[in-house]
């Protein structure tokens, strides 16, 4: 029996524009905070915050987006994030204040997370349901390569004259390619029909923003997001602490490429025989990386950590969306897109935070470490929430 067609014009489209918008998220989110401190005279904590307040505008993004994707569709609610990501690219050129630039930032991290969620959704709709595992995997890794290239690129222009406002510039002309790529490929996304009988769900007032079926398993996906926020947002300063400065600068890209080369692989055996035989291993693995991470003392050691990671976390979180996606009725496949990335940006958002304020007493080896413990405990959690009842979910 022939396979059913899963790169389609459709598919490379909507992946090329997250690749594109994602590597700008990036691309600013290590760059920023230096602007805030040169351009304003900002202090660090305020510099800071320049740069995560993104992450709340993307859940305020997210959060309302799979509300209307249910009533607009998901191609009107993408346009709507393309153009308002163009807008908020603008405002960067102007200069009036550190508060103006918060706006600016939380204003573009709702723009961001209106195109994640739309695109996740779009992309939802248009795999086929028995590659539906393959299609999220190879999906994920555009948002896998503009993590590595997106911060590179950054770091490069920073060394620049002007270097800021090439970043700016950049942004405003990566919204209009995207623009252009929508309009010139025609971006056809099929309309998801409600049958006679059919509800958009519950009534409740939490339902109209979540899709209940997705929460499980988005839930473990916000602990395993925690426990990898630390590794994200901390590793610069670790390295420094353990003297492993050069061997971390090619941390993410061992990541990276480890991510792109086994997710194809896990999306086929998830579509084939269910999640448990991916997740299970993901998470031991996942565990395992965090240890070495956390008492590495030589740059090999690091690097071996990051290839653990990669196979652990990389994969578990495209086997997790996929699943939010399984357990979930077409026509409410935008709220469920919208539930996983909600609680897994949650994760990654309160991480640093929490972590922060126990690294001056503990050390970085303990929190990381305790981040291992934390995966193991995933395992009994993911066994509860789901894994007990994959197969009949799933079938």
């Amino acid at each position: 029996m022939e396979k059913e067609k899963l790169w389609t014009k459709q598919f490379m489209i909507v992946s090329l524009i997250n690749f594109l918008v994602v590597l700008m998220f990036y691309l600013l989110m290590v760059t920023i905070a230096s602007y805030a401190k040169l351009e304003y005279n900002a202090s660090t904590s305020t510099a800071g915050l320049v740069s995560s307040i993104f992450i709340i505008g993307s859940l305020i993004g997210r959060l309302f987006s799979g509300r209307l994707i249910v009533s607009l569709g998901s191609k009107k609610i993408l346009w709507i994030g393309i153009i308002s990501f163009l807008v908020t690219s603008c405002l960067y050129f102007i200069h009036i204040g550190i508060g103006f630039l918060m706006i600016t930032r939380l204003l573009q991290g709702i723009a961001v997370g209106i195109v994640g969620t739309a695109s996740g959704t779009v992309i939802a709709q248009i795999v086929p349901q028995s590659r539906k595992g393959e299609g999220i995997g190879y999906y994920s890794l555009s948002a896998i390569l503009a993590t590595a290239i997106g911060p590179l690129i950054g770091i490069w222009l920073l060394k620049l004259d002007s270097g800021f406002n090439w970043m700016f510039a950049l942004n405003v002309i990566v919204s209009v390619i995207s623009i252009v790529i929508i309009i010139i490929s025609k971006l056809e996304v099929p309309v998801i029909k409600l049958t006679k009988g059919t509800s958009h769900g519950s009534t409740s007032f939490v339902s109209k923003f979540l899709e209940m079926r997705a929460v499980p398993i988005s839930f473990v996906a916000l602990l395993v997001g925690f426990s990898y926020s630390g590794v994200m947002s901390f590793l610069s300063f670790y390295a420094e602490d353990i003297n492993l400065v050069e061997a971390s600068g090619y941390f993410f890209l061992v990541y990276a490429l480890i991510v792109i080369f086994s997710r194809p692989i896990t999306g086929k055996i998830f579509d084939a025989r269910g999640a448990n035989i991916i997740v299970y291993p993901c998470l031991v693995l996942f565990a395992i990386g965090m240890i070495l991470f956390s008492q590495a003392t030589v740059g090999w050691v690091l690097l071996v950590s990051a290839v653990l990671i990669g196979v652990g976390y990389g994969n578990f979180n495209s086997v997790a969306q996929a699943v939010a996606v399984k357990v979930t009725p077409n026509h409410r496949v935008g709220l469920a897109t919208s539930t996983y990335f909600i609680l897994y940006d949650l994760g990654l958002g309160l991480g640093p935070y929490i972590l922060g304020f126990i690294v001056p007493s503990s050390g970085y080896r303990a929190i990381f470490l305790s981040m291992a413990v934390l995966i193991v405990i995933c395992i009994p959690i993911y066994y509860i929430l789901h894994g007990r009842k994959d197969k009949i979910l799933l079938r």
